[in-house]
């Protein structure tokens, strides 16, 4: 596929809650700012609903840099509020992952090449260097996720088999190219159908273990800089092209001590960033209070 078969637009999708809202504007915003090309951006945001503060805030994107951003209500999707509801999901993991899984489904048919980013990134290099990445006549593009292994087959290694073979590539679903016409072409939902019957979807984890079941062995493993694990400050020499902070720990904290925190907090800008943290903290004395007031 030619992506410049694409209309118009460098277009970049990121899925997420009221929760992420602030952290999702940190990673389009560094899109934003790695790029000549801002005119050209359009963001496809996929979620349940936000409210009229976070919306204020990513049309901000579009007053600075003239990006364009597309919402679709995930609530008025029936296929995402199927599966959504089925697959697991947990306190630090939104069910709105899932919505990813439907990205041929939820933006329009004219929108062939696609990159999907997950909102804990920083971006560190022009997106369309991203977009353009050569797949080889694959669907998705992504980098190989380290801990395969454990992602897989759990504990000791011993699960799914019959699903995942352990010596198979398996990718990080927080960086993605899609090339949409093939990602269609694999009828992705037909085969979410199948595997629900089947009992298989009631045996995957998250929607990464999805994503590589849908996937497996039909996707093009690209250069690891565009998805680099920010979990030390180790990669600041390496100059990675995408920081991806995974686990618990994340550059929106105050003392995270990860790799470019003080970029990062630039990024998101000094009022945004302090003001996220006062309404989380907010949040965590609101809940610890109501623990206490319980207990006694």
């Amino acid at each position: 596929m030619s992506v410049s078969k694409n209309k118009t637009g460098l277009h970049v999708a990121l899925a997420f809650d009221e929760k992420f809202a602030v952290p999702a504007y940190a990673t389009m915003r560094s899109i934003c700012l790695m790029t000549t090309r801002r005119k050209e951006l359009v963001f496809h945001l996929c979620h349940p609903g936000l409210g009229k503060k976070s919306l204020g805030i990513l049309e901000k994107l579009t007053e600075e840099f003239g990006a364009k951003i597309v919402h679709y209500d995930l609530g008025a999707n029936n296929d995402y509020q199927h599966f959504a509801a089925i697959l697991p999901h947990t306190k630090h993991i939104s069910a709105v992952m899932y919505a990813r899984m439907m990205l041929d489904q939820i933006v329009p048919s004219d929108i062939l090449r696609l990159v999907y980013v997950d909102c804990d990134l920083l971006i560190r290099a022009p997106i369309e260097e991203l977009i353009l990445s050569e797949l080889g006549g694959l669907p998705v593009g992504a980098i190989k996720e380290p801990h395969s292994l454990r992602f897989a087959h759990g504990s000791d290694a011993v699960q799914n088999h019959d699903l995942f073979d352990s010596a198979d590539p398996f990718f990080n679903s927080g960086v993605m190219v899609m090339d949409l016409d093939l990602w269609r072409k694999n009828s992705s939902l037909q085969k979410l159908r199948e595997a629900e019957k089947s009992g298989a979807l009631a045996r995957l984890a998250n929607d990464q273990q999805v994503l590589n079941f849908l996937f497996k062995n039909n996707w093009k493993q690209l250069d690891g800089a565009w998805n680099m694990f920010g979990v030390s400050r180790a990669i600041e020499g390496l100059d990675p092209k995408i920081v991806h902070y995974t686990g618990l720990n994340k550059p929106w904290n105050m003392f995270s001590g990860l790799p470019f925190a003080r970029v990062y907090r630039h990024v998101m800008t000094n009022d945004l960033f302090y003001s996220y943290m006062r309404q989380r903290w907010a949040q965590k004395f609101k809940w610890l209070g109501r623990k206490l007031t319980f207990r006694g």
